[in-house]
C-alpha cells in the first residue's frame, strides 16, 4: 500500500542534485530554516502537495535516462517512512538514491528512530549538514556550503567508517 508524502515540488530532470540525471523530490517542511537557503518555500510544514509514493514512482519510471532520485527539501528526515518506501521502489528499478539533510550523519544515527534508520539504509549518498551562508561556495559540487559533506553510505556501511565521496572539484 502506497504512502503519502507532503511535497513542495518535484524536478523531473536535474544535474545539480547528485550524479547523473536525477528526478528530485523536494519535501515540504524543514525545522532548520537555514538563512540563505535556496529553497525557503519548503520551510513551512503547512502547505505543499500531498503525493502518493506509487504515483511518484510511476513518474520516475517514465524517464529511462535517469541515474537516480534525490530527496531534498525541506528536510527529508521529517518524512522518513514514506521516503524509505519510495527509495525501496527506486532501488528495485536499478536507480540510486541521494538524500540531502540539514542534520549531520551522526545526529541522524543518534536519533535511534527506526524510520530514520530505514531511510539511511536505503540511501546511497547522503549530503549532510546545514547550509551555512558564511561558508557558501558556488564552486562545490552537489552542495552549497563548505561544511556540508557528501558521504558514500554504501562504502561507509561496508567499511564501518565514514567514507566521503571522491568529487572532482576546482
Amino acid at each position: 500500500m502506497a504512502s503519502e508524502l507532503n511535497v513542495c515540488g518535484v524536478e523531473p530532470e536535474s544535474i545539480v542534485d547528485g550524479r547523473g540525471i536525477r528526478f528530485v523530490v523536494f519535501v515540504q517542511g524543514c525545522p532548520h530554516r537555514c538563512p540563505g537557503c535556496h529553497n525557503p518555500q519548503s520551510h513551512p510544514f503547512e502547505g505543499g502537495t500531498v503525493m502518493n509514493t506509487d504515483d511518484l514512482f510511476r513518474r520516475i519510471r517514465e524517464n529511462p535516462l535517469l541515474r537516480g532520485v534525490t530527496f531534498s527539501g525541506g528536510e527529508p528526515f521529517c518524512q522518513p517512512g514514506p521516503l524509505a518506501e519510495l527509495a525501496s521502489l527506486v532501488h528495485s528499478a536499478g536507480l540510486d538514491v541521494t538524500t540531502y539533510s540539514g542534520y549531520r550523519y551522526e545526529e541522524l544515527l543518534a536519533m535511534r528512530d527506526p524510520e530514520v534508520k530505514d531511510l539511511l539504509d536505503r540511501t546511497d549518498v547522503l549530503v549532510d549538514g546545514p547550509f551555512l551562508q558564511e561558508q557558501k561556495d558556488l564552486t562545490l559540487l552537489f552542495r552549497g556550503s563548505r561544511n556540508q559533506r557528501v558521504i558514500d553510505l554504501n562504502e561507509s556501511r561496508r567499511l564501518h567508517q565514514l567514507v566521503l565521496e571522491k568529487l572532482e572539484e576546482n
